[in-house]
């Protein structure tokens, strides 16, 4: 199959620290050739790729002052849809602009939604709903106005992540240090149980560092290393007794939760948005509602099988299954009805209802319960 993936050109593919959204990218790229797909990889000039690498921006925006957001977004999305009849599908891994143009094409576009950074992107979303092809990262992060085709979990590749059976002595925070992402409340857990904190992550939000991160640095076991690259990274999670990710807001998929248990560690978190699909409550982690209920927790945390949480990432979230459940979508949507291309916005709709058979979504329900 000759696909073509549209990644975020925000940061390099594979990100060298940061830049959860060209992993996944790059992970579903790498994937697709490995299993002898023909695969084009629409990302910045500096990706590092074994399929075709199509660049317009040279390097990534967030990474380089020089690289106009817009001006290279539009021209990067332009490119992968003048090419579009090169290819039997797209994968869209870069939000909403891509569908602007999905009516203009006869290629099916398989959007990929990582979350939902406001609702006032959810109109463009809306508006393509009838051609899209949306698949959720996770069915919590399922909006009730718009028709899926699959919910597919993210997959990482096991050999980055190296397993530890014993833990480590540290709590760890990774992510970006916002307030969403509650590394204030992992200070204070850490502080009231007694153990060191180690934070690692890009800082996403000056004056909340400034105000509620810096001033513990130094004290109390507490340190801050900035953003990490993999092999780091690796070495932190394994080496952690367990991670708190005691985010504030539905996190549409918990990446990094996924890395933790692939080294053993397990998560305290609480049991927001994606959080209770991922955490098994009591086997990989605790789901938890407070900071005094983390501090519990981070009390007894040394008492779970590090061997179930990595057993739990190789059953369910590897780039392996990712990529399969991927490679099956775009299987389906090619051998679906043709879509023909209108510049009307009316004009040449499909009824989803007619293409979408829910019985092979490979992660339609849940069977377990946090």
């Amino acid at each position: 199959m000759r696909i073509g993936v549209i990644a975020s050109i925000a940061h390099r593919t594979p990100p060298r620290d940061y830049g959860p959204w060209e992993q996944v990218a790059s992970t579903l790229t790498e994937g697709l050739v490995a299993r002898g797909h023909d695969v084009t990889l629409f990302a910045t000039g500096d990706s590092i790729t074994s399929a075709h690498l199509h660049a317009e921006a040279p390097t990534g925006y967030e990474e380089d002052s020089g690289v106009d957001a817009q001006v290279y977004s539009g021209l990067h999305v332009a490119a992968a849809f003048e090419r579009a009849g090169e290819f039997d599908v797209l994968s869209n891994q870069f939000d909403f602009l891509p569908l602007t143009y999905s009516r203009l094409v006869a290629t099916p576009v398989v959007t990929t939604i990582h979350g939902f950074s406001s609702d006032r992107i959810l109109p463009v979303y809306r508006a393509y709903d009838d051609v899209a092809r949306y698949v959720a990262i996770s069915d919590a992060d399922r909006h009730p106005d718009l028709t899926y085709e699959a919910t597919i979990h993210h997959g990482i590749d096991l050999a980055g992540f190296t397993f530890r059976p014993e833990p480590g002595s540290y709590l760890l925070f990774l992510g970006r240090i916002h307030p969403d992402k509650g590394a204030h409340r992992a200070i204070e857990v850490a502080r009231q149980a007694g153990l060191p904190l180690v934070l690692a992550g890009i800082v996403a939000d000056e004056a909340y560092f400034r105000e509620q991160v810096q001033p513990h640095l130094g004290r109390n076991g507490v340190t801050y290393l900035g953003p990490v690259g993999p092999a780091r990274r690796d070495t932190l999670l394994g080496g952690a007794l367990a991670l708190v990710h005691l985010i504030s807001f539905a996190e549409p998929f918990g990446l990094s939760v996924v890395e933790a248990l692939a080294t053993g560690t397990p998560v305290i978190a609480h049991p927001l948005g994606s959080l209770p699909e991922i955490v098994r409550h009591g086997r990989t982690g605790f789901l938890v509602d407070d900071v005094p209920a983390a501090v519990a927790a981070a009390n007894v945390v040394a008492g779970l099988r590090r061997r179930d949480c990595r057993d739990d990432v190789e059953e369910r979230f590897t780039a392996h299954r990712m990529v399969a459940d991927y490679a099956d979508l775009f299987a389906r949507v090619v051998a679906a009805a043709p879509y023909e291309p209108s510049r009307s916005s009316s004009a040449g709709r499909s009824t989803k209802a007619n293409r979408i058979d829910e019985s092979l979504t490979p992660y339609g329900s849940n069977s377990w319960s946090p």
